[in-house]
């Protein structure tokens, strides 16, 4: 366990894939600006290792951040993101926002997973009657990616993975939602290196698509839900894929690559409504809409946060002490894409429901 004080308190991206020579470039919002005319409007939350992905949560009254953790292991670039070979998960935790951030060491190491060959993506967690779950993207031993579960009675690990994944789950980027109720759901999906465009008929097709990108005049390819089993360790139900509406009633189509899914879903719920985020990939902005059900549809509203530096962009946003704040990541302390640093920022919903767009760079 090692704690590590925050750099600073801020001011007032998964694992997205792309050509091999894209994948350090800038987006194109901030690529004119030299990094003396930039300022972060946050520092990252830890520095002796290199996170990404974070999903964070309040349990028992403390935060806890459940990130992915980027290492450098040589592994070939490319565009289906092999590069991103994580190996284990790091919990990361703070009693209060700005303040000294604990590292618990290993929660589970993909040794310790029975079923997985390679690539621990984009994790989340959830709490339920004492136990702890956390949910984990990675490639079995066909190189397949599906979804697995791991328990503890600690909200820090470490975790023991169930021997085979989540019956009928596929691809990255689990989040789970956890409505008033008390019902679970679990959102993820992923397009190009995230291999959702390889389920379209529902079964796995190795020889499919390598992405939907090419299909302009489709509805985008969709992310997906399935309400969670009372034990926390399956789905209740089948599959369903969500709908994504424009302005107008309309599916977003898959030209659309300002407002189309690419991956990263989060949901939370503001005022009795259902906020569905995500990142849009190749046009790198987290981007959120609004709907009625757990199930959408969904009907866009804007931006939550900008480009960041690094190619991918990937957060969570969660209710802590009656404020709401974003965590997210970019490349501040490596520069690399592959290797990316967790931050965090504040939030803010306007009097309509609205989200305030997060500039993540000032000009000084």
């Amino acid at each position: 366990m090692i704690g590590i004080m925050v750099a600073s308190v801020f001011g007032t991206t998964s694992c997205g894939n792309k050509k091999s020579s894209d994948l350090t470039e800038e987006p194109d919002s901030i690529k004119d600006t030299s990094a003396n005319e930039a300022k972060s409007i946050s520092k990252p939350l830890v520095e002796h290792i290199y996170t990404a992905d974070p999903s964070a949560h309040v349990f028992d009254g403390k935060i806890y951040i459940y990130p992915s953790h980027d290492i450098d292991t040589g592994a070939p670039e490319n565009d289906m993101g092999d590069h991103f070979d994580m190996k284990d998960y790091h919990i990361l935790s703070m009693d209060s926002i700005g303040g000294q951030v604990t590292d618990h060491g290993v929660a589970l190491d993909i040794k310790d997973v029975p079923w997985a060959g390679r690539q621990l993506w984009a994790p989340d967690a959830a709490h339920k009657d004492g136990k702890y779950y956390l949910y984990f993207p990675a490639k079995d031993k066909q190189d397949v990616f599906r979804i697995g579960v791991a328990t503890s009675t600690s909200p820090a690990g470490p975790f023991k993975a169930e021997p085979q994944p989540i019956k009928n789950s596929y691809s990255i980027d689990p989040a789970v939602f956890q409505d008033t109720d008390g019902s679970f759901y679990m959102y993820f999906g992923g397009i190009w290196g995230g291999q959702l465009q390889r389920w379209a008929t529902g079964k796995y097709d190795a020889n499919g698509s390598k992405t939907d990108l090419q299909k302009d005049d489709e509805p985008a390819i969709s992310p997906r839900v399935a309400k969670l089993s009372k034990n926390m360790l399956e789905f209740a139900e089948p599959v369903k894929e969500i709908k994504l509406l424009d302005e107008n009633g309309k599916e977003i189509l898959g030209k659309d690559h300002d407002r189309r899914f690419f991956e990263a879903s989060w949901v939370h719920k503001y005022n009795g409504k259902y906020y569905f985020s995500y990142s849009t990939g190749d046009t790198h902005f987290i981007n959120y809409a609004i709907g009625d059900s757990p199930y959408g549809p969904f009907t866009y509203k804007g931006v939550v946060l900008k480009p960041v530096l690094g190619w991918t962009n990937h957060h969570s946003i969660v209710e802590i002490k009656g404020k709401w704040y974003l965590f997210y990541h970019d490349v501040e302390l490596s520069g690399k894409t592959p290797l990316r640093n967790v931050k965090v920022t504040e939030l803010h919903h306007n009097a309509d429901g609205t989200i305030q767009t997060i500039e993540p760079y000032t000009k000084q």
